[in-house]
């Protein structure tokens, strides 16, 4: 398993609890190999695996010395383990692994977390369109991706698994709160700034607004949101956490989940909102939330910034206890297919599969 990092995001949360299914077989040795910038370790892995980083801090004042030694690691760790097989995530990482093993003679999957229709560098561009065809196969997060991906990249062998779904403790009705949840990295495509302004014109005095997440990317817009917060007046109504290791106590206690991302891969956290018994209003992206929501059973699609309709879907949630109530049982129900022991198992059959393509990356 290849990884640049275990931050805090929905690619790291998915390869560590996969790390943590496989890890239970007995007849898989596991390694993990960690080689971006920031091999911090955010998501717990498995006791019984087998972590490798570089020997080295990376120096970014030196960026092409150490983005070559950061290949030759890549290079020599795995050629040292010689694996059966190497499972790596990342769109902008996977050209990186495929680059480093060039020419070698091992079995590589590589799955891309985001969009299927993100726009890359030229660079980046052409350097997918030479490298992807050359992985033993490609898994697409969604359908939709699928079909993108059998569009853009000659790869014959290229297959569609969602993400497992963590199903976080349920908690009795009764101990809820009139608390709308929203859970993600608070970048620009999340927009959370017009999650806020949404907030702000719903007829609802007593509800509060929480948002899970941190700073990523560059982007410091922590603050900007609480500006944004004092300026909307609703300091006594909206929380913003930061980053938080354990968020199960709020899925547990909130009563409606909120998602104003315009860009998604598979998002990890509608699932686990869905799983939690929380209906869910979410923009509809190109891919990832269609995929969980059946609309108008377990929650909403809305128009990518028809915020007005966000607004009226929201409310009809906050006003109708037996809606939101009928919605939270189909809510869970709909995610029982999403289980690590059903999603787990069809990674091994796919990536450990005999009828695998061999040879070098040539």
């Amino acid at each position: 398993m290849v990884l640049p990092g275990l931050n805090a995001g929905g690619m790291e949360r998915v390869m560590s609890e996969l790390a943590h299914f496989f890890a239970q077989k007995e007849n898989i040795d596991l390694y993990f190999i960690l080689y971006g910038k920031n091999t911090s370790i955010f998501f717990s892995l498995p006791k019984n695996i087998n972590i490798y980083q570089p020997g080295f801090v990376f120096n970014n004042r030196y960026r092409l010395l150490y983005t070559l030694k950061t290949l030759c690691f890549l290079r020599k760790r795995i050629s040292q383990i010689q694996p059966d097989t190497i499972l790596s995530f990342g769109e902008y990482w996977n050209s990186f692994v495929l680059l480093a093993l060039l020419r070698l003679p091992f079995t590589i999957y590589i799955s891309d977390r985001c969009q299927p229709d993100k726009q890359y560098s030229r660079l980046h561009t052409l350097l997918r369109a030479w490298l992807y065809p050359k992985a033993t196969g490609i898994i697409a997060q969604t359908n939709i991706a699928k079909e993108i991906y059998c569009r853009h990249f000659k790869n014959s062998n290229i297959v569609a698994i969602p993400n497992p779904i963590r199903k976080p403790p349920q908690q009795s009705s009764s101990e809820k709160r009139n608390w709308i949840l929203t859970v993600g990295r608070l970048i620009n495509t999340k927009h959370h700034d017009r999650l806020l302004k949404i907030f702000s014109q719903l007829n609802a005095p007593d509800w509060t607004l929480i948002i899970i997440g941190g700073n990523a990317l560059k982007q410091n817009n922590q603050a900007l949101l609480s500006e944004l917060v004092s300026e909307l007046g609703l300091t006594r109504r909206v929380i913003l956490t930061g980053d938080l290791s354990n968020i199960d106590e709020y899925y547990q206690k909130s009563k409606i989940f909120a998602f104003t991302s315009s860009s998604e891969g598979f998002p990890n956290v509608v699932g686990e909102a869905l799983s939690a018994g929380l209906p869910v209003v979410s923009y509809d992206c190109l891919a990832g939330p269609s995929e969980l929501i059946n609309d108008g059973e377990n929650g909403f699609l809305v128009r990518v910034f028809d915020d007005e309709q966000f607004v009226w879907k929201l409310q009809l949630l906050i006003d109708d206890d037996i809606l939101r109530q009928e919605m939270a049982e189909k809510a869970v129900e709909s995610m029982k297919k999403y289980v690590i022991e059903e999603i787990g198992q069809e990674y091994l059959d796919y990536i450990l599969s005999p009828n695998k393509k061999n040879g070098a990356l040539n």
